[in-house]
């Protein structure tokens, strides 16, 4: 018999305390688009290979933003941690965001 896939998670988490990716694998693109314009696929899992997974396993996990492309357009941090570690998950964000804060855009004018 196959293992859950969280037991693979809980094996990871055995050894470290936080998984940190990538928000998703592409730019940001066009609101109104389930998926990027030069995406192969027409699958959303594809170019979200670093967050769809942990609704899956039921992991807590955060994105917060963590910088800019040169074009200006936002970059996210993805934290997961164990399951039922949801504090741990937000303390890392939160300890992240005192440590490196990003001056976000004034869109109220937009």
């Amino acid at each position: 018999m196959k293992p859950a896939r969280w037991a693979y998670m809980n094996l990871f988490h055995c050894d470290f305390d936080l998984l940190v990716t990538p928000t998703v694998a592409v730019r940001a693109f066009d609101v109104g688009r389930e998926i990027p314009p030069s995406a192969d696929s027409k699958r959303w899992t594809d170019w979200t290979p670093f967050t769809y997974p942990f609704n899956l396993t039921g992991q807590p996990a955060a994105t917060i933003p963590c910088g800019f492309t040169r074009a200006g357009l936002p970059i996210g941090l993805h934290i997961v941690g164990p399951r039922y570690a949801d504090s741990l998950v937000l303390r890392a964000a939160r300890a992240f965001e005192s440590a490196r804060p990003i001056n976000l855009p004034d869109l109220s004018h937009s």
